[in-house]
């Protein structure tokens, strides 16, 4: 079982980081295998940072033989995917948004269909746009044909959208708390949807 983290922060260390970082380190726990993709570095060596429908259907030439390519295969193997992003302007990062709105592709073959989708978001203050934020983050997985789930779990509550962390994330004891939730549900939803999955 693969558990994906996909950082739309342009800071690879930054707070959306940490906070994958640590659902990661829980979905781990529950017996996953698990990546961390950095958006910004996935577009690096990109023509045109941005989609331009170059073809449609979408025959994925922007992602062969590339670093996004690379960071597609591993989405092809996933079994769970922890999005996250910093909030900008109440929205995902560009970062964020070039990367997902590339993987048309991944929408043709219907690569993450039913793929377990989980979101956080990280502001720079307590109300400043996390969660229309998340809904953002779930439209994209929507489009994917991904299931989603939020920070619930039996041993805890029944939870709310995903982790909302606020700026500094590692001081933000209630978000560390729910993406640890967060990071161990995606796993155990994932291993019980597994045979859903076209491979």
């Amino acid at each position: 079982m693969l558990i994906v983290g996909i950082n739309g922060s342009p800071r690879k260390e930054g707070n959306t980081a940490y906070l994958l970082r640590e659902g990661l380190a829980a979905a781990a726990d529950a017996g996953a295998e698990t990546v961390l993709i950095h958006a910004g570095e996935a577009l690096a060596d990109q023509k045109n940072f941005f989609c331009v429908q170059c073809s449609s259907p979408c025959q994925g030439l922007c992602s062969r033989d590339n670093r996004l390519g690379e960071a597609y295969d591993i989405l092809r193997r996933s079994d769970g995917i922890l999005l996250g992003s910093p909030v900008y302007f109440g929205s995902v990062s560009a970062q964020l948004k070039a990367f997902w709105d590339k993987s048309r592709v991944l929408r043709k073959e219907k690569a993450l269909l039913n793929v377990v989708g989980a979101a956080v978001a990280v502001g720079g203050s307590r109300f400043g746009g996390q969660e229309t934020t998340l809904k953002a983050l779930f439209d994209m997985m929507l489009v994917q044909g991904m299931m989603i789930v939020g920070d619930g779990h039996g041993e805890y509550d029944c939870g709310h959208q995903g982790s909302c962390g606020q700026a500094p994330a590692a001081q933000d004891e209630f978000a560390v708390k729910r993406v640890r939730i967060l990071g161990r549900r995606l796993a155990e939803v994932a291993a019980a949807t597994d045979s859903l999955r076209r491979r």
